[in-house]
């Protein structure tokens, strides 16, 4: 018998933008999430607690206590229809839920009956999946108990937080080389089932070396810290930055045409030199210069087009600096692809 379709939130594509960006779908178990779920399950006493996140059309599970399933389809999870509010959804009996009464996850293995789910939101706003507690028996859940599965979500968060700043600059706070590459990986393959340009943007303070020597460590530390200020204030939602070297920042633009990139780059540019940061008074204007690209058909990877991005990069500082010069992918290496 079919079962309800879940709800797709209205903010589904960044969500899963964000969901993919947190960097931990797909990775091996870890510790830390597996003391939460044992923690959930014995606090609240329930069989099982699952930390789920819900990607594509499945729920991923990031722990797992009281099954050993990894993932199940998103069309069985009670989970797709917890992330489409705030609020912690409670089933108290899914046999009399017209949402979950015949789906195979209740009328079979694990016969769920009982369902408590709190999202787990993005720092960005998006439910990314839940911390939930199962039961195989129907069962009343007080208000005090919400309240400690909210408690123990925020746990969760925290961890993921913990990790997600392991895998940023320490000056900066952008994602690192290893972390922007691993992010833009989705957003080029999204690029080419869609037929979508993908733009990226490399970018360099202008004679950092010469700030660091005349000033020192925190100027140049604060120029840097002023320089991501203005990156972030200059995103689109959907857009990917970086801090990919120890003054080199990158900017991945998503669905935007060559003359839009480059508008956008000279605006960064050009907000650039008007940072004044500790450089108030000393008279001194920071420069930048950028390299931009486009995803050409020849790239394997989201490595291809930052490293011909950075190309550019080094034609603008030979140039002169204080510009942005592009270099798109030779037609030899698009031909080759068609061969």
């Amino acid at each position: 018998m079919p079962y309800p379709d879940y709800p797709i939130p209205a903010d589904e594509s960044q969500r899963q933008r964000d969901l993919e960006r947190l960097g931990v779908l797909n990775h091996p178990g870890d510790e830390h999430f597996e003391r939460l779920v044992r923690l959930a399950s014995t606090v609240l006493e329930t069989p099982i607690a699952l930390i789920s996140l819900v990607d594509g059309d499945r729920q991923w599970f990031l722990a797992h206590h009281g099954i050993d399933s990894t993932e199940t389809p998103r069309k069985m999870a009670f989970c797709a229809h917890a992330i489409a509010g705030d609020e912690t959804l409670v089933v108290p009996d899914a046999h009399l839920d017209p949402r979950f009464c015949t789906n195979p996850l209740v009328t079979q293995d694990p016969k769920v009956r009982f369902y408590a789910g709190t999202p787990l939101q993005s720092r960005d706003g998006h439910n990314l999946g839940t911390l939930c507690v199962i039961d195989r028996l129907p069962r009343h859940f007080s208000a005090s108990q919400v309240r400690l599965l909210e408690d123990l979500a925020q746990l969760v968060l925290r961890e993921l937080e913990l990790r997600r700043l392991t895998t940023v600059h320490p000056v900066s706070a952008l994602a690192d080389r290893a972390n922007f590459l691993e992010q833009a990986e989705p957003e080029l393959l999204r690029a080419r089932q869609a037929g979508e340009n993908l733009a990226v943007l490399a970018l360099q303070l202008d004679h950092f070396d010469q700030i660091k020597n005349r000033w020192g460590l925190e100027a140049s530390d604060r120029a840097l810290v002023d320089f991501a200020a203005l990156l972030r204030s200059q995103l689109c939602e959907q857009d990917l930055v970086g801090q990919t070297g120890d003054q080199e920042f990158a900017l991945l633009m998503v669905n935007v045409e060559l003359a839009t990139a480059m508008e956008r780059a000279d605006a960064i540019r050009t907000g650039i030199s008007e940072l004044r940061g500790v450089f108030s008074t000393s008279g001194h204007q920071l420069s930048a210069s950028g390299g931009l690209t486009l995803l050409a058909p020849a790239d394997r990877q989201a490595l291809d087009a930052l490293l011909r991005a950075e190309r550019a990069l080094i034609l603008a500082q030979g140039n002169g600096r204080n510009q942005i010069a592009e270099i798109l992918a030779d037609p030899l290496e698009a031909e080759s692809v068609l061969e």
